[in-house]
């Protein structure tokens, strides 16, 4: 995996279960994380709809610095924040669209822009109702099941 301005890189959390006739390359990238070596996201989402399974993607750009030279060191720093700011244990992957490395007054840092998408093989989060991602709220009505984020069905 490169870090540079175009990388796109996907993560997948170790023991995702994943379509069987899906042939993935990945390396050791975090503890529970995998990183995809042979498919980018649209890729990875082509591949993922021939097997009739879904790729969703989470709404919203989830943001990072870590300082540091560009390496891959400082990107896995910066991927630490991101994962740490939603609570790794609600999607099992990330995509990173987006790393910048400059420098500030001398001192050099990295951007990563990036936003969690969840592989699964029925169509509807609903599935997921026991995950902590969703939660019954307490609505005159008697509850409303609502959810925290919000998902698109990847058509990639």
């Amino acid at each position: 995996m490169s870090a540079n301005n175009t990388a796109i890189t996907i993560l997948i959390r170790e023991n995702t279960l994943l379509p069987t006739s899906l042939s993935v390359e990945t390396e050791d990238f975090l503890p529970g994380w995998r990183a995809v070596k042979n498919l980018d996201g649209y890729g990875l989402g082509r591949k993922i709809e021939e097997a009739k399974w879904y790729f969703f993607y989470l709404v919203g750009d989830l943001r990072a610095v870590a300082l540091g030279p560009k390496g891959p060191g400082t990107l896995r720093r910066a991927v630490r924040r991101i994962l740490a700011k939603r609570g790794e244990g609600k999607f099992n992957s990330l995509e990173i669209t987006k790393l910048i490395s400059k420098r500030l007054l001398g001192i050099p840092f990295m951007s990563v822009t990036a936003h969690f998408r969840h592989i699964q093989q029925g169509i509807s989060l609903l599935d997921r109702a026991n995950d902590p991602v969703w939660r019954i709220s307490a609505a005159p009505n008697g509850g409303v099941l609502t959810k925290q984020h919000t998902a698109l069905i990847s058509s990639s």
